[in-house]
C-alpha cells in the first residue's frame, strides 16, 4: 500500500471509529442480549427497542432471551460466567445496584469484577399504582390516603413487585419503613406477572417502573398516585412525586431505575468501545429518544467509564437503602 493510500485510509478510521472497530470482523455471529426478568417488563421492552438499532450497526442479529429468576441474578450471572465473547445483560439498578447488599455471599456474581459496563440506556422513575376497584373500595385516591389505610389496616394490603431485591420492591421497602406502614411483600418473577395479578384485583399496589404501568394507567386499568422520583415525570406532569403528595413522613423519599448493557468482564476492550458507540447512536435517533419519551424513559448513552462510576455509586446508595428498610430476601 503506497503512502497517499495509508494516509487515506488512516483518514477514514480517524473519521469513522466504528470502521477501525470492526476491523477484527467481530462480531461475527449473532449477539445475544439477556434480558434477567421475564417479557412485558421494563427491562425487557428497552431491549426489544435497542436490538434493531444495534442490529443495524453491527451488521449481525440481535437476539433477546429471557433468563428470569431471583430478582435478575440468574440471567446476570450467566453473562458473567459467558465465554463465547457474543453475550451482554441489560443490567438494571437491581442486579448492579441493590442486590449485592441484599444478598451479600449468595450473590452469583460480582456486579464491579465480572463486568465490563458498556452504557446506561435509560433511567426511568417508579410510579405507585393502585387497582382502581381496590383504590374505590377503600377510598384511596392520594398517597395520603394510602397511608391511612395502610396504618389502620397492617398487612391488609398485598404490595407486588418484580422479585426481590428489584427497585421496585425496595421503593416499596422504602415508603414502609418511612411511613410506619406494614403492607405484604409478594414478589413476582419480573414486572409483567405482577401486572397481570395487579390488574385483575389479586394484587393492591405496586411501584412499577414507569414505561411497563404507564399504558395501563392511562387506559384506567391500573389509578396512578405518584412517581418515585425527585422530580415529576414529563411523560406525566400532573402526577405529583411520593415528596410531593405524602407530607412530612416521605420528605427526601427518591427510589429511580435504571438500566444499562454490561459485557462480561473478559470481553476486550475495543469490542466493549464498538458496543458502546453502537448503542449511544441509537440511541442519539429521534424516533428512539421519543419511543422511550412516550413511555417515561430518558435515554443516555454514556460512556462507559462514566456507567462504570454511577455503578459505584448506587451500589453505595442502596446499600444505605438497604439497612435502613430492613428490606430481606427470602
Amino acid at each position: 500500500m503506497d503512502l497517499n493510500r495509508r494516509r487515506l485510509v488512516g483518514a477514514a478510521a480517524a473519521l469513522w471509529p466504528s470502521l477501525a472497530w470492526s476491523q477484527d470482523g467481530w462480531p461475527n455471529r449473532p449477539l445475544r442480549i439477556n434480558v434477567p426478568f421475564p417479557a412485558g417488563g421494563t427491562t425487557d421492552i428497552l431491549a426489544r427497542v435497542l436490538a434493531p438499532e444495534l442490529q443495524a450497526r453491527l451488521g449481525q442479529p440481535v437476539v433477546v432471551e429471557n433468563r428470569p429468576g431471583a430478582g435478575g441474578n440468574i440471567g446476570t450471572a450467566d453473562v458473567a460466567r459467558a465465554t463465547d465473547g457474543h453475550t451482554i445483560v441489560m443490567g438494571t439498578v437491581g442486579t448492579h445496584g441493590i442486590n449485592q447488599a441484599l444478598y451479600g455471599a449468595r450473590l452469583p456474581y460480582d456486579p464491579v469484577k465480572d463486568f465490563a459496563p458498556i452504557t446506561l440506556v435509560a433511567s426511568v422513575p417508579n410510579v405507585l399504582v393502585v387497582n382502581p376497584k381496590k383504590a374505590r373500595e377503600l377510598g384511596i385516591n392520594s398517597v395520603p390516603d394510602l397511608i391511612r389505610v395502610a396504618r389502620a389496616n397492617p398487612g391488609m394490603l398485598n404490595m407486588a413487585s418484580s422479585g426481590n431485591g428489584t427497585s421496585i420492591h425496595l421503593a416499596g421497602e422504602l415508603f414502609k419503613s418511612m411511613t410506619g406502614t406494614f403492607m405484604v411483600h409478594i414478589p413476582y418473577r419480573g414486572s409483567g406477572p405482577a401486572l397481570v395479578d395487579l390488574i385483575g384485583g389479586t394484587m393492591d399496589l405496586m411501584f412499577d417502573n414507569l414505561p411497563s404501568s404507564m399504558p395501563h394507567s392511562r387506559s384506567g386499568r391500573l389509578k396512578a398516585l405518584a412517581v418515585t422520583s425527585a422530580a415529576r415525570s414529563p411523560a406525566l406532569p400532573d402526577l405529583p412525586t411520593i415528596e410531593e403528595a405524602g407530607g412530612p413522613s416521605l420528605k427526601g423519599y427518591e427510589a429511580s431505575s435504571w438500566f444499562g448493557l454490561l459485557a462480561p468482564a473478559s470481553m476486550p476492550p475495543e469490542h466493549v468501545a464498538r458496543l458502546q458507540r453502537a448503542t449511544a447512536q441509537a440511541l442519539a435517533l429521534p424516533n428512539i429518544k421519543e419511543t422511550l419519551a412516550t413511555q417515561g424513559a430518558v435515554a443516555s448513552g454514556m460512556s462507559s467509564a462514566d456507567f462504570a462510576a454511577l455503578i459505584q455509586r448506587e451500589l453505595k446508595k442502596w446499600a444505605q437503602v438497604v439497612k435502613v428498610s430492613g428490606a430481606r430476601v427470602d
